[in-house]
């Protein structure tokens, strides 16, 4: 159902994570694929999932770096002419203020975490807007803790609001350009950025125990969300947040 499309997939941190459960769905549904990775470290952890779906393009992408992110589009613009769509899946925090009490997070460590995890959407979706001509979608990736507080989540759960509220108002500003905005709140995933949140195997377990399906999601569920997200069976659905997390929001 994504024959021919042109799809950037942010965020993939290895075989596990949410956006390579993406990108294989995207590419399974016949979508050609640009992917990113953060630093030379990283670029090994990556590139078998860029292998897997075999992405067109591969290249760095430090989203503080404007340098970076600016080759990357161009890049994109060189091969395709075009992009149909982008996952942005990035969050980040210093580990001390991720660990700390809402009340007790650094100025700095709100600045990170805000900018690398919400502004950074901003940044992508002003360079793929002019990419987009005939339309588009972009996608993010949130968590329940936006909406509800969460225990040991901490000062991600107003930085997920952020980002929530900010794909609302792309999604107003873009929607005359036919580009689509929309977020997904996976349940808890056993993924590298999960394991730095603090009794992380508790919040698992509850989401286990209290979900109307009493199990966990799995990034591939996720993925198909995503592919069902940019593809045309939801070419009316926009700022929306979608939860892809076997009903435990509702409990």
């Amino acid at each position: 159902m994504l024959a021919g499309k042109k799809g950037l997939v942010v965020g993939v941190a290895n075989a596990d994570s949410i956006a390579a459960g993406c990108a294989r769905a995207f590419r399974a549904s016949g979508a050609d694929l640009a992917l990113t990775y953060q630093t030379d470290k990283a670029r090994k952890h990556v590139e078998p999932v860029a292998q897997e779906v075999e992405a067109e393009l591969f290249l760095p992408l430090d989203v503080t770096s404007t340098a970076q992110m600016q080759a990357l589009f161009e890049a994109i613009r060189q091969r395709w002419g075009r992009l149909d769509f982008l996952v942005h899946s990035i969050a980040f925090c210093p580990r001390e203020d991720l660990h700390a009490r809402v009340v007790d997070c650094s100025r700095d460590g709100f600045a990170v975490a805000m900018d690398i995890s919400v502004h950074s959407l901003i940044r992508l979706a002003r360079e793929a807007e002019p990419l987009m001509q005939e339309g588009g979608t972009i996608l993010t990736v949130s968590y329940h803790g936006a909406e509800k507080v969460v225990e040991n989540y901490n000062i991600m759960g107003p930085v997920k609001a952020a980002l929530e509220s900010t794909a609302r108002y792309l999604a107003a500003e873009l929607g005359p350009r036919n580009i689509r905005v929309n977020a997904m709140s996976p349940g808890p995933l056993q993924t590298r950025a999960a394991s730095g949140i603090h009794h992380f195997d508790a919040l698992i377990d509850d989401a286990r125990a209290r979900a109307p399906l009493q199990r966990l999601t799995t990034i591939d569920e996720v993925g198909a969300m995503a592919a069902c997200l940019v593809s045309e069976f939801a070419r009316s659905i926009t700022g929306n947040t979608a939860y892809i997390d076997g009903g435990h929001h509702v409990v």
